[in-house]
């Protein structure tokens, strides 16, 4: 047996051999023949020459518009914070914000979804203000008929009023920044500088969206407290009340309209 084997091997392996390179050779079928070898003159790459200088100032001037140049490029650095402390977005976010706790809901509806809420909630509530900051501060500037400094003065003039008229009733956070600040008992408008008045507005902001937060948890906390009763009475301590109520609370945010009734109080509460 073992001598059959190495006469078969003998006589077979170099026909098949032969085989392999006869197909080998002619495949692929239908190939296109190449080559391996570069151009002789490959065209380089253009790398743009880019330079940076920097100069001593020679004049006064020259320093007034570099200050200036970095001073509007931190405002735009610092535009959406100034945007969202100046405006009604603070009160509209918090608010959003309550009631979803008080609605014990974790993930529904996102954050996102409620801020983007808040933002076009305040786009619709500042729309007036910012069109008249658009038609007597910024269309003017474009068409240079006022310089910059004066545009920012205009353009301050009806973000100051709404910031005031909301602080109409409550103007002690004016005055204690004004005490803290040795400036005398501001009587209207006019009197209250902007770095006092932008903090001012911001923590009663702050102070208007608990409070209103607190009326919307009042309702909740009942539903928690009935159900927490009840499960306590029929002796089911290890069920969390929350599991209970939350279907019990979002059914009474339903049947009573309850982002209609939230957006228009909101909008009333900043329009009036």
């Amino acid at each position: 047996m073992r001598k059959f084997l190495i006469v078969f091997l003998l006589c077979f392996v170099p026909v098949f051999s032969v085989w392999a390179q006869t197909v080998r050779s002619d495949f692929p079928s239908g190939s296109t023949s190449g080559t391996t070898q570069m151009s002789g003159n490959p065209s380089p790459v253009e790398v743009p020459n880019i330079t940076f200088s920097a100069t001593a100032p020679q004049s006064g001037k020259q320093v007034a518009f570099s200050v200036q140049l970095l001073l509007i490029l931190t405002l735009l650095t610092l535009a959406p914070s100034i945007l969202i402390l100046t405006t009604c977005f603070l009160r509209f976010s918090i608010v959003l914000d309550f009631i979803k706790r008080a609605l014990s809901l974790q993930q529904v509806p996102p954050t996102a979804v409620l801020n983007g809420i808040a933002l076009f909630m305040t786009l619709f509530c500042m729309w007036p203000t910012f069109k008249n900051v658009y038609d007597d501060a910024y269309k003017p500037l474009s068409n240079n008929e006022i310089t910059l400094k004066e545009s920012i003065d205009i353009a301050q003039k009806p973000v100051r009023l709404f910031m005031y008229r909301q602080m109409a009733g409550d103007d002690s956070y004016i005055h204690t920044f004004m005490n803290m600040a040795r400036y005398p008992r501001a009587r209207n408008l006019s009197d209250v500088p902007t770095h006092v008045l932008i903090p001012a507005y911001i923590l009663h902001e702050l102070t208007v969206a608990f409070k209103i937060g607190v009326l919307l948890y009042i309702p909740f906390i009942v539903i928690d407290m009935v159900v927490a009763s009840i499960l306590m009475s029929m002796g089911m301590m290890m069920l969390p009340p929350v599991q209970i109520s939350m279907p019990f609370k979002l059914m009474l945010f339903v049947l009573v309209d309850g982002w209609g009734l939230l957006t228009n109080q909101l909008f009333v509460s900043v329009v009036r």
